[in-house]
Formats: C-alpha cells, sequence, structure tokens
C-alpha cells in the first residue's frame, strides 16, 4: 500500500501536476489539501480518471480536501463521509473496509488561533472515538504543527509562534498518545532537517529551510508495516511538498 498527501495550494493550478504524480508514483490512496474549488470547479482529466475513486470537499477558492483512491485497492466503491465538526471543507473520511483514512487541513490559524484549536481538538475527540471502537485509522494531511522544536528550520525560529506553540504540540503529542504513529518521523528519526513546507519566498525551498508541517498519522497495526518515508521537496510548485509512505501492507 502506498500513502501521499499533498497540499497543493490550488487544484485548478496544479491539476497536470497532480496528474503526474499519480502517473509517476501510483497510490492507492492520494489525500490532497488547500484544493481551492469546488467540485465543478476541478478539472475534468481528474475527475474522469476511470482507474479511480475520487471525492472533491471544497466550495471555492479557499480550503477544501480530496481523497483519490486507486481501483483495486478496495473492490467496493469508498463510503465517504464528514464528521460534524468539519468547517471550510477540511476534512473528508473514506471507509475502505480495513481502516479509514481522512485527509485533513487544519486551520493555520493565523486569522482565528481559538478556531484551529477548536477544530484539532474535535478532531482528537473524533479519532479516540473511532478508535476507541477498534477501527485502525490513517489521518493525512496539513496538520499546521510542527511537533518539535527541529521541525522547524532554525531561520524560521520565532518566539511564541502559531505552529510551534507548546499548546499546539500538545495537542499533537495527545493525539499521537491515543496510539497513533508519526510514520514519517518513524521512518527517519535522526532527519532534523526534514520539512514538508517553504515559505514562498528568498528560495527558502532550494535551501530547504522549512517546517514539517504535513503527517501520515496511522493506527499500530498499520504503522508496522511502514517501510519507506519520502518528502518530496523538488516536486511541484505548491509551497508544500508530498509526503509518500509505502506499507508492506494494508493491516
Amino acid at each position: 500500500m502506498k500513502v501521499i498527501t499533498w497540499n497543493v495550494n490550488g487544484i485548478r493550478a496544479r491539476h497536470a501536476q497532480v496528474q503526474a504524480l499519480i502517473d509517476a508514483e501510483r497510490p492507492d490512496v492520494l489525500c490532497l489539501q488547500e484544493i481551492k474549488a469546488s467540485p465543478v470547479q476541478v478539472p475534468a482529466l481528474l475527475l474522469s480518471a476511470s482507474d479511480h475513486w475520487s471525492y472533491w470537499h471544497g466550495v471555492g477558492g479557499y480550503s477544501g480536501v480530496a481523497l483519490i483512491v486507486r481501483h483495486g485497492f478496495v473492490t467496493e466503491p469508498p463510503v465517504f463521509t464528514h464528521p460534524s465538526f468539519d468547517m471550510e471543507s477540511r476534512i473528508v473520511v473514506g471507509d475502505f473496509g480495513r481502516f479509514l483514512a481522512a485527509s485533513v487541513y487544519v486551520p493555520n490559524g493565523g486569522r482565528d488561533y481559538e478556531a484551529k484549536i477548536r477544530f484539532f481538538t474535535a478532531l482528537l475527540d473524533w479519532a479516540a472515538e473511532t478508535i476507541g471502537r477498534g477501527r485502525d485509522v490513517i489521518i493525512s494531511g496539513d496538520l499546521n504543527i510542527a511537533r518539535e522544536e527541529r521541525d522547524v528550520h532554525p531561520k524560521e525560529r520565532k518566539p511564541n509562534q502559531i505552529g510551534a506553540r507548546p499548546e499546539e504540540r500538545a495537542l499533537l503529542a495527545r493525539m499521537l498518545d491515543l496510539g497513533l504513529v508519526d510514520v514519517g518521523r518513524a521512518l527517519d528519526p535522526d532527519n532534523d532537517n526534514l520539512f514538508t513546507f517553504w515559505n514562498p519566498w528568498r528560495n527558502l525551498r532550494q535551501r530547504n529551510i522549512g517546517w514539517r508541517i504535513d503527517y501520515v498519522l496511522a493506527t499500530r497495526a498499520i504503522a508496522y508495516g511502514a517501510t519507506r518515508a519520502r518528502a518530496l521537496r523538488e516536486f511541484g510548485t505548491s509551497d508544500h511538498g508530498p509526503v509518500v509512505i509505502e506499507f508492506g501492507s494494508a493491516t
């Protein structure tokens, strides 16, 4: 199984890059964030893919998420839902039988920090309830929280900055305490230059001066099968790079 998460920063601007990513990597599950489009605005090339099921959840030029699932990975069309705390088209959940997968775009918090905390707290409660019912889950997306100090490049660190506050990191730690694994970090534990987002100025991306805020979190039964993790810094023109996680098996 291969899972990819990518904040595309606009599907209409980068639909060809998404198609190139699908063609090159052939993911079983592709989670997209910040699509900035309603379903009717998504380019037909992606909607008409005969070998994928897709679900696009957006309202226009802001936020939005999607799930794209390869035919053959699951034998029946997945059931897609949105938890009750969904706001601004920020989460879609697919039920694949063996597990649930969520594509999530947590608010940045710059305009409304309290809304970010409320959303993440509700996401944490949903994960706790779902795992408590015995379901395995994969939560993928732009969580807009750098888990550790090393997940922000030293040149990007500022006192009390949003995305790296103790309160935010504590919420992410509580989520991991539910039995979820930060798969990218688990497979690359000693890499202090593992970033997934770069502010779009001063060639920060080329210099790899960034943040790690995009994750694939999986319950242990799934995470223990993970074999390879990559952050594709050089792919595409979004300010985020795709995160690719490969598993030896689906469970």
